[in-house]
């Protein structure tokens, strides 16, 4: 009988969510030849031509796709029962979350939905990475994270398969100085006409807003455009402009940043996910911060969907 060698599926696979062979060789720290000589090991194995080139990058045959939708089904498997041997196992090491936020997550809303994570009774011991989405969702494919908690769903921006799992949402405020808090809040929207704005760079939410003005017939001045919300919120606090963000945070953006609620976004909602490349929810910590967040965080939203 012919084995399947798993070692050449597992780099096959990586070649595949990293896009190049050059990608997989840094994920897996070996070198480009030595994963080129398994691929075709798994070709010859399987009697079929996995990839084909095209110019400088690789594509998937029809075999390809596939075997990469099995391969993505094997691993997620073997992740799912690698979480739940761990959370039967009895130890004395700290439960692990490895977890990635999107610079275009607000601070104040990744410590929100984090918090429940530290009051499991077992010892939780969590490491945080920051990143740009498509590079957590690669991290995501290969198991160095465990969840990525977003404002936005995986979609189809990357070939990794992921599952969206809604953690809530809420209605979006602009926020500003107390000065110009007097100065816009009675006519607001209108007021926001030539008013000096601080918008994140993209995203649903900016898409969302730029929707939103057009709709009121306003043409705000946006004076800066950020990926990081908290430095968003940083030159908002020294009177910049105005900057939109989540309604449900308003007495913590209040206190932190000392700003005030200038006026809402009325039909603009934010949304919120945990990214896993599981349909359920089997990490304990993960399973803490959903329920948490569609309890507490966003009691209004209590629906998990997954993609």
């Amino acid at each position: 009988m012919d084995w399947l060698n798993y070692h050449h599926l597992l780099y096959f696979w990586t070649v595949a969510n990293e896009g190049s062979v050059s990608g997989a060789a840094r994920r897996l720290h070996l070198a480009q030849p030595t994963i080129s000589g398994q691929l075709r090991q798994l070709e010859k194995s399987l009697g079929e031509k996995l990839y084909e080139r095209r110019g400088r990058s690789l594509e998937l045959t029809e075999a390809g796709r596939l075997v990469f939708e099995y391969a993505d089904e094997i691993f997620a498997i073997g992740r799912e029962l690698k979480d739940v041997l761990a959370g039967r196992a009895v130890s004395d090491r700290p439960l692990q979350l490895r977890v990635g936020v999107p610079g275009s997550l607000p601070k104040l809303v990744a410590f929100r939905l984090l918090e429940p994570a530290f009051r499991l009774p077992e010892r939780v011991y969590v490491h945080c990475e920051e990143a740009r989405l498509e590079r957590l969702l690669a991290s995501l494919a290969v198991q160095d994270l465990d969840v990525v908690l977003s404002d936005r769903p995986s979609g189809s921006m990357t070939s990794v398969r992921a599952f969206n799992h809604s953690l809530g949402e809420c209605g979006v405020a602009f926020y500003g100085t107390s000065t110009l808090k007097r100065r816009l809040a009675k006519s607001f929207p209108r007021s926001l006409d030539g008013c000096p704005v601080l918008l994140p760079i993209e995203g649903t939410l900016r898409r969302s807003l730029d929707a939103w003005f057009d709709a009121n017939g306003v043409r705000p001045e946006i004076v800066g455009e950020f990926e990081d919300m908290a430095m968003l919120k940083v030159f908002a606090q020294a009177g910049i402009g105005v900057v939109p963000a989540p309604a449900a945070f308003e007495d913590e953006i209040r206190r932190q940043y000392r700003l005030s609620v200038v006026g809402r976004a009325d039909g603009v909602r934010e949304s919120f996910y945990a990214i896993t490349v599981d349909r359920r929810l089997v990490h304990p910590a993960v399973a803490a911060i959903s329920e948490n967040a569609r309890r507490e965080v966003f009691p209004a939203d209590d629906e998990d969907t997954s993609r």
